[in-house]
C-alpha cells in the first residue's frame, strides 16, 4: 500500500486510520508495510508528534 507523501495529508491519513481501524501506531505500521521510525520522522520532520495515550499524531 502507497501511503500518502505530503506530511499534512499524511497527517489526516493516519490519524484517521489510527482513529478507525488501528489500536496502536505499530498494529497500523505492521499492517500497511510501513517502517515506524520512517513514518514518524517524516511526521515530526513537519512538527507532528506520536501520542501513544490518545494514539493519534498531534
Amino acid at each position: 500500500m502507497t501511503i500518502p507523501q505530503d506530511p499534512f495529508i499524511l497527517l489526516s491519513y493516519i490519524n484517521t486510520q489510527l482513529r478507525d481501524n488501528y489500536a496502536s501506531l505499530d498494529e497500523l505500521c505492521d499492517s500497511l508495510g510501513v517502517e515506524r521510525a520512517a513514518l514518524e520522522q517524516k511526521l515530526k520532520s513537519a512538527g507532528f508528534d506520536y501520542l501513544e495515550e490518545i494514539n493519534q499524531f498531534r
